[in-house]
C-alpha cells in the first residue's frame, strides 16, 4: 500500500513520537525519569533567573543558552511551552552597589536588567513568556509567608526576622539527599542572627536604615531571597509545576528552601521534574573574581561569534561541567565555518520538507535527557553527506541535507545566518565569486602539483582578509 502520508503530516507524526519518548534526569529522584507533563501537549517551566546588580557572566551564559535550546526543542516536538525566568531585582549585593553609587536600588536594577537584555540578544536568546520581578510580587510573598504561620512553619526570631522552621517540615533535605543531622553538623549560626535553629532560613527581613522597604503584617521589611521564586512561581502556574530548573549551585540550599515554603504552605507537589545545569569552569578554575578569571558575556563576544559560543556550551552535556577556554571555542569556530561553507555551497537552495529521517534521529537523540553532545554527531554525519552530494553536483540531494542541517541547527540556535554574510562578515575587498574562482584556479595548481602557485593564491588572498582551509570535504574560506 502506497504511504499516503505528506511530508508535513510525516513531521507531525515524528512529534509524537518525540513527545512519548522524551526522558528527563530528575535531580530529585537522582534518575531519568519520562516526561508526562500535568496537562497534555502543554509545559509550565520555571526557571531561576538573574540578580541583577552586574553584568552577566559567562557561567550565566551557559544556563540561559541551555534552557533557550530545551524550550526550542520542546515547542520543535509540538508542545506549548509556559517559560518563566525571573528577576531579582532586590537584594543584599544590589544594595550595596547602589549605596557605592550613590544611586536608588531601582536605578541600578533598570540598568543591568537592559545590560542583561543586550546580552541575551546577542547570544540569539528568545525572551521568556514571562520575566517576573521580585519587587513587583512582594504582596505574593506576604500572601505566603502567612500560610507558613498557620501551618506553624514561620515565627518572628529574635532579631525581628521572620523564619521558617526547618524542624517542622518533613523531609527537609530530599532534593539534596541530605539529613537535618548531616546539616547540622556544618552549620554555623551568630547568635546575633536570633534563630531557633541554625537551619532556619530568613524569610522576611526586618527593615534596615536606607534600604527599600515594605508593609508586613510582621512589621516594615523586605522578602528574604528563597520566598521570592516560591512566590512567584505558584503566582504564575499554581501549586504544582512541570519543570523547575537552574544551575546546580542553586540544589541546595536555594531549591530546598523552595521546596520547604511552597510545599509547606501548599501541600503539594511543588514540581514533578528538577534540573540543574553543571557548572563553568575557566581553564578548569572555578571562575572567580578573587582569581581574576570572571569574564563577561560580551568580553567573550567581542572575540567569538553567537553560534560559537551557543554550540560550545551545548557540546558538552547540560549535566556535567564546561571548561571553557578560547582555545575551545576556536576549534568550534572552524567547526561552524564549515558547516556554513557547506550551505553556502548550496546557493540558499534549502528543502526544509524531505529528509526527515535525519532530522527524527536527531530529535529522538536529544530526547534523551537533552544529549546533544551525541545529537550533534547527527549533523557531522548529514553535513558529509551534503558535501558528498555537492562534489557530485546532485543539488536536489544537496538541498535535501541542507534543509536538514538547517531545520537541526535551528533547534540549537544555529546556523540560521545567512551563510554569505556569516563567512563574509570581516574586513574583505573582494568579491566572493572571485575567491571562488581564486580557490578553483589553486586546487587545479595543487592537482598539477604546482606549489608555488598554490601558495601564493592562498598568499593573496591572506592579504585580503581570506583564510583558506583544507580538509577531506575541500577548502573553505571565511573573513578574518
Amino acid at each position: 500500500m502506497a504511504n499516503l502520508l505528506s511530508s508535513g503530516d510525516i513531521l507531525r507524526v515524528s512529534m509524537q513520537k518525540i513527545q512519548k519518548n522524551i526522558y528527563i534526569y530528575d535531580s530529585k529522584a537522582r534518575a531519568k525519569k519520562q516526561f508526562k507533563p500535568l496537562n497534555p501537549g502543554i509545559i509550565n517551566l520555571y526557571v531561576c533567573g538573574m540578580t541583577v546588580y552586574d553584568l552577566c557572566h559567562i557561567g550565566h551564559a551557559r544556563t540561559l543558552i541551555f534552557f533557550d535550546f530545551m524550550v526550542k526543542f520542546l515547542r520543535s516536538s509540538g508542545f506549548e511551552v509556559n517559560y518563566a525566568r525571573n528577576i531579582t531585582d532586590i537584594d543584599d549585593k544590589i544594595i550595596k552597589k547602589a549605596l557605592a553609587a550613590e544611586k536608588s536600588c531601582d536605578d541600578i536594577t533598570k540598568l543591568y536588567i537592559a545590560e542583561m537584555h543586550k546580552d541575551e540578544a546577542a547570544l540569539g536568546i528568545t525572551s521568556p513568556n514571562f520575566e517576573p520581578k521580585a519587587t513587583d510580587n512582594v504582596a505574593a510573598m506576604i500572601k505566603m509567608i502567612a500560610k507558613l504561620f498557620e501551618q506553624d512553619l514561620a515565627y518572628v526570631s529574635d532579631s525581628g526576622d521572620v523564619c521558617f522552621k526547618v524542624a517542622n517540615f518533613t523531609n527537609y533535605g530530599k532534593l539534596s539527599k541530605q539529613t537535618l543531622e548531616h546539616l547540622r553538623s556544618g552549620a554555623r549560626i551568630a547568635v546575633s542572627e536570633g534563630k531557633q535553629d541554625p537551619l532556619d532560613f530568613v524569610l522576611w527581613k526586618m527593615a534596615k536604615p536606607g534600604e527599600p522597604v515594605w508593609d508586613s503584617p510582621w512589621g516594615r521589611g523586605r522578602p528574604g531571597w528563597h520566598i521570592e521564586c516560591s512566590a512567584m512561581a505558584t503566582r504564575l502556574f499554581g501549586e504544582t509545576l512541570d519543570i523547575h530548573g537552574g544551575g546546580v549551585d542553586l540544589q541546595f540550599p536555594h531549591h530546598e528552601n523552595e521546596i520547604a515554603q511552597s510545599e509547606g504552605a501548599h501541600a503539594a507537589e511543588f514540581a514533578n521534574y528538577w534540573m540543574h545545569v553543571g557548572s563553568l569552569q575557566i581553564d578548569k578554575q572555578k571562575m572567580s573574581k578573587s582569581l581574576g578569571n570572571f569574564i563577561t558575556i560580551r568580553e567573550v563576544m567581542k572575540k567569538h561569534r553567537k553560534d560559537v559560543i551557543r554550540y560550545f556550551m551545548l557540546a558538552t552535556h547540560y549535566r556535567h561541567p564546561v571548561n571553557f577556554s578560547h582555545a575551545g571555542l576556536d576549534s568550534v569556530s572552524n567547526v561552524i565555518t564549515k558547516f556554513y561553507a557547506a550551505l553556502r555551497a548550496v546557493g540558499g537552495n534549502y528543502n526544509f520538507d524531505s529528509n526527515c529521517e535525519n532530522y527524527e534521529k536527531f530529535m529522538l537523540i536529544l530526547a534523551h535527557d537533552y544529549n546533544v553532545p551525541l545529537a550533534i554527531t547527527v549533523l557531522a554525519e548529514v553535513h558529509k553527506k551534503l558535501n558528498t552530494a555537492l562534489m557530485a553536483n546532485d543539488i536536489g540531494l544537496a538541498a535535501k541535507y541542507a534543509g536538514s542541517l538547517k531545520a537541526m541547527g535551528e533547534v540549537l540556535g544555529v546556523l540560521q545566518e545567512d551563510p554569505e554574510v556569516y563567512l563574509c562578515e570581516g574586513d574583505c575587498d573582494i568579491a566572493p565569486s572571485e575567491i571562488e574562482r581564486l580557490i578553483a584556479a589553486r586546487n587545479k595548481a595543487r592537482s598539477d602539483k604546482d606549489w608555488h602557485l598554490a601558495d601564493k593564491i592562498r598568499d593573496d588572498l591572506a592579504v585580503h582578509g581570506v583564510e583558506l582551509e583544507d580538509s577531506s570535504d575541500g577548502t573553505i574560506w571565511r573573513v578574518i
